[in-house]
């Protein structure tokens, strides 16, 4: 187990000359996730919120690196990041951004975390929503956790999410590769899985390719396309998408392999991707 690939913050997770911003913050994982959500707001969750989001704002949600994200933040209210902003006051992102943000203080700290892309379950009984979480290596416990830093205490009741979202059971957020395993033996159906008017094998298999994205080190926007993303079931390479399913299902015990298929070009993050939100070639 390589646990060095994600205990220091690199590429997009790299805070660059923020980087003490983290010195100082606590090492709890509950109130690093408490910090997330004072700086952070989902752009489809304001006016739950008391916010009404003026259009250009929505422009903060398709920033990649997270340096350039702490610019923002730290330009509009220069307090630490450990002061709570008012909701409006608050970077706009989705829940890349949270997962993001979780695992660089956690890697500024020493522990290993990573992002991991796939489906929260706990949004709507019988869906999984496309969704990001942290998973962070809890030493004492010998085993990799996932937090859910998105969700606060508004949201739960919201969603009426019940679970412990500082421990997300991994029946409740699927990586996106057991949610592909569960439908391609029977166990589930793949139009139950996406997000707003897309569902189904496609968008599981782009998730696969984000998820490998991110467990080597490029965690990518949720609508960034490259590769063999398509729309077109037909299209899948269902034998390529079994394989990396089964190897993001134990990505530690799989990480040579998973670091060798990474340089695919069907599957490596190119120079330019396609950002599907906004319909534009954008660079990576």
């Amino acid at each position: 187990m390589n646990l060095d690939l994600y205990r220091t913050p690199v590429a997009l997770s790299a805070p660059g000359k923020h980087a003490a911003l983290f010195d100082g913050l606590p090492r709890d994982v509950g109130a690093l996730a408490r910090i997330a959500q004072g700086l952070l707001i989902h752009e489809h969750m304001t006016e739950a919120y008391g916010v009404k989001l003026a259009p250009a704002r929505h422009a903060e949600a398709h920033v990649r690196p997270l340096a350039d994200v702490l610019d923002r933040i730290t330009s509009s209210d220069p307090r630490p990041l450990s002061t709570s902003r008012a909701p409006e006051g608050r970077y706009v992102c989705v829940c890349r951004s949270f997962a993001l943000l979780m695992v660089a203080m956690l890697r500024s700290q020493g522990t290993p975390a990573r992002a991991r892309c796939g489906f929260g379950m706990y949004f709507e009984k019988g869906k999984g929503y496309d969704h990001w979480v942290t998973e962070y290596w809890n030493a004492g416990e010998k085993r990799w956790v996932l937090v859910d830093a998105q969700i606060d205490d508004r949201q739960r009741r919201m969603f009426g999410i019940t679970i412990d979202t500082l421990d997300v059971p991994r029946d409740q957020f699927l990586v996106a590769g057991d949610a592909w395993r569960l439908c391609r033996t029977g166990k589930a159906d793949p139009k139950s899985f996406g997000i707003l008017n897309m569902w189904g094998y496609w968008f599981i298999a782009s998730n696969i390719v984000r998820d490998v994205a991110a467990l080597n080190n490029r965690e990518m926007q949720p609508w960034d396309c490259w590769g063999i993303m398509t729309q077109d079931d037909k299209q899948l390479d269902n034998a390529l998408l079994d394989r990396l399913a089964e190897l993001t299902r134990n990505p530690d015990e799989n990480l040579d392999e998973l670091r060798a298929l990474y340089r695919d070009p069907r599957l490596v993050v190119p120079p330019t991707v396609f950002n599907a939100v906004l319909n534009r070639p954008e660079a990576a």
